[in-house]
């Protein structure tokens, strides 16, 4: 890779060796529907909402969704796009606050009711943020856990304070850094801590506010819970122990130690006496805070227990885990039975009226009956068995074959998910990618224009593939990963800008047929197209001419700061996107990038509206979209010889060693070299010159359409220089 020399910014600060991506995810045609695994639910209810029930589902694809609920319907009412990651936890704190924690190491705050307005990031995390925990109704008092044994508990009222300007405050006052004054809503149905909550702010005017940090864990964070007043707080995760927690000072109380395996799972009754954890030993375990000791372990479970809920009094547990299956057990008599048995890992649930949510690994949500208000219900139905006190009875009950029956076969209501892709193949062409869902269905997609281009159904993946490949050498300017149950496309400076194309082989009308495309430069005009029409609009002045420097001296210091950096010349800068780069405004790609100040951040292309500044973006993306200017890149040169074959009576036309664009075709490589064993161009195919010449390589005789890139990786197939025959057409 080049190494970039640092150059100082507004803040005196070096940048990093390693310059900051854009990755944009493609997005699918539905786009109210999740596309990955959901890791997490939230329910707010109508008696602190608007009149209506809603549902928030925080998925794997790094969006959360809410849903309105009807009796018989959930409908998609706004999608809160922000988050880099998956997002791991979600819980609604006050009347409207819903707070979300990622694998980005963030938490954000969003008006929950509004559509999808992110009021803050909160940073603090250094790794995943796993899970989230929040005090009763009306409270302002949020923990979250993560990975690295971080445990931080906030007052999210005094962290949505609008925060002094400076330097290495933790917090932003938008999604991304960007425009949060006027994405900042009044937050008044927050209640405000008292005094007597001894909640400590740390708070000082340089850094903004900081939360407690309760400071014991070892190792990874993976469940947390908080009792109704927010005092008490406990956590678990691969220390195989349950550690309770003063939340209002962050001091460690006690560890409750009995699981052998980590814990995935915590409950607190309303009082914060009693304690429910489920762990990957198979086993749920009640705990008596007081005694500091277990009261009760419970059975039930063939795999690991990954989510809890607890009906209002504590008296009965719905657990569901690694074996696709949920329980409802009476913590009491230890009568349990099997609710209902599903295709995926449970993740999470949500009781809600008689009935409960299940997220699981896939991308649909479920909801199943529950008998919520009287769980005795399910168990005068019969089919019930009482739970064991060892983690291998279940499991010994599973080998011998007498698996209990489910009470329920049909869910009430699904919330459809799209299928998350699990297999993916760039193409040789470096434009389409193969793509097979958790379906099964196979797509081809054209990455350039973020759509799906073939749908071939249920057909073999790798039979696909073999039907598809072309023999075709082009650079690899971007990479590709399905992380977020979509395609990413990830694009890094100066390697995307090592692919070119002639105009006539992408179609496009109206240039010279000669004239080379740079596929990243047109891909990133088309994903900032929107942008730049709104900036444009905003400044109320034309876009810069060639060459012209951007206006802000962080972009221009930069771009002075290389000597070597190019004018692409080849083409005018012009704001016309060419057809093969327009994207879908009907389903817009989103944009993950990262500037020079306020974090990543994430948005629909539609969605740009122009407030954002150059800040917001790498500045080589700018350096390239607004001044035409392309970083220092890899040789775009292939260098070779063109002899006559032995034996032929052909002239010798050229000497030495040649040297020509990597896509320049065969049938142009019999042109004069020049002194400097460079080609000269604006010539005519060589054909109509000279129609009884055909070039060789290895003995082979060359498709005139074959680049010199192709023909040195499946002809020559040797890193010393490629060597070029030629010889008289044998007469026909």
């Amino acid at each position: 890779m080049h190494r970039v020399g640092s150059a100082s910014n507004g803040n005196n600060s070096t940048r990093s060796r390693k310059e900051k991506r854009i990755t944009y995810v493609l997005n699918d045609s539905d786009d109210t529907k999740h596309c990955a695994g959901i890791n997490c639910l939230a329910l707010l209810t109508s008696a602190a909402s608007d009149g209506s029930d809603y549902l928030f589902t925080g998925s794997r694809d790094g969006r959360l969704k809410r849903w309105a609920l009807a009796v018989d319907r959930a409908t998609c009412s706004a999608t809160f796009e922000s988050h880099v990651d998956w997002v791991n936890d979600a819980v609604v704190v006050g009347d409207s606050t819903l707070v979300s924690c990622s694998s980005d190491t963030t938490l954000k705050t969003w008006n929950a009711l509004s559509f999808g307005t992110c009021t803050r990031t909160l940073r603090q995390h250094s790794d995943y943020v796993t899970c989230l925990a929040a005090a009763g109704k009306n409270s302002n008092i949020v923990a979250s856990g993560g990975l690295g044994g971080e445990v931080f508990i906030w007052d999210i009222e005094a962290a949505l304070t609008p925060v002094s300007k400076c330097n290495d405050a933790t917090v932003d006052e938008s999604s991304n850094g960007i425009n949060g004054s006027g994405n900042v809503l009044p937050l008044t149905s927050l209640r405000p801590i008292n005094s007597s909550n001894n909640m400590s702010m740390h708070t000082t005017q340089t850094q903004g506010y900081i939360p407690i940090a309760a400071k014991g864990h070892k190792d990874s964070v993976y469940a947390l819970a908080m009792n109704e007043s927010g005092t008490i707080l406990v956590s678990g995760g691969t220390e195989k122990v349950v550690r309770v927690w003063d939340a209002r000072s962050g001091s460690k109380t006690l560890k409750l130690r009995g699981h052998t395996d980590n814990i995935r799972a915590l409950l607190l009754d309303s009082s914060g006496r009693y304690c429910l954890s489920g762990s990957s030993d198979s086993m749920i375990r009640l705990w008596d805070i007081g005694q500091q000791r277990c009261v009760h372990s419970y059975a039930v479970h063939t795999d690991s227990v990954w989510a809890l809920a607890s009906t209002p009094t504590f008296s009965h547990v719905y657990s569901g885990g690694r074996d696709f299956s949920l329980y409802l057990t009476d913590l009491q008599t230890r009568e349990s039975s099997l609710l209902c048995t599903g295709e995926h890992p449970i993740l999470q649930l949500a009781l809600h009226d008689d009935s409960i949510w299940i997220a699981s690994t896939d991308s649909s949500v479920h909801r199943w009956p529950a008998e919520g208000y009287d769980p005795q219900k399910i168990f005068q139905r019969g089919n019930s068995f009482l739970a064991g006190n060892l983690s291998f009875s279940r499991a010994r009950v599973s080998i011998e074959g007498s698996t209990p029956v489910p009470v329920y076969k049909e869910p009430i209501l699904t919330i459809l998910g799209t299928p998350a892709i699990v297999q993916h193949e760039v193409l040789n062409n470096k434009r389409h990618v193969l793509t097979k869902d958790a379906s099964g269905s196979v797509k081809l997609w054209e990455i350039t224009k973020g759509v799906v281009i073939e749908d071939y159904g249920k057909v073999l993946f790798e039979e696909k593939k073999e039907e598809l490949f072309e023999m075709v050498s082009i650079p690899a300017w971007f990479t590709v990963d399905t992380r977020l149950g979509s395609l990413s496309v990830h694009l890094d400076t100066p390697q995307c800008f090592s692919a070119e194309m002639y105009s006539a082989d992408l179609n496009v009308v109206g240039k010279p047929e000669d004239d080379k495309i740079n596929l990243a430069r047109e891909t990133l005009k088309g994903l900032l197209a929107h942008w730049l029409r709104k900036r444009k609009q905003r400044m109320g002045s034309p876009a810069p001419a060639n060459g012209e420097l951007l206006s802000g001296k962080d972009i221009s210091s930069r771009s002075l700061a290389h000597s070597r950096i190019e004018v692409d010349g080849s083409s005018e800068n012009d704001a016309m996107v060419y057809p093969p780069f327009e994207f879908s405004v009907t389903s817009p790609p989103s944009i993950i990038t990262e500037g020079t100040h306020g974090g990543p951040w994430r948005k629909k292309i539609t969605d740009l509206n122009g407030t954002k500044d150059e800040k917001d973006f790498p500045w080589w993306c700018l350096d390239c979209v607004l001044n035409n200017r392309l970083p220092p890149r890899e040789n775009t040169k292939c260098s070779f010889y063109l002899q006559p074959c032995e034996g032929s009576s052909v002239q010798i036309l050229t000497q030495g060693k040649l040297s020509a664009p990597r896509i320049l075709r065969v049938h142009k490589s019999q042109l004069q070299a020049v002194g400097d064993g460079s080609f000269r161009s604006g010539f005519k195919p060589w054909q109509k010159l000279r129609p009884s010449i055909e070039i060789l390589c290895n003995n082979q005789v060359l498709s005139p359409e074959m680049s010199l890139a192709t023909v040195r990786a499946y002809i020559w197939k040797k890193s010393d220089d490629l060597v070029l025959n030629y010889q008289l057409l044998q007469s026909r």
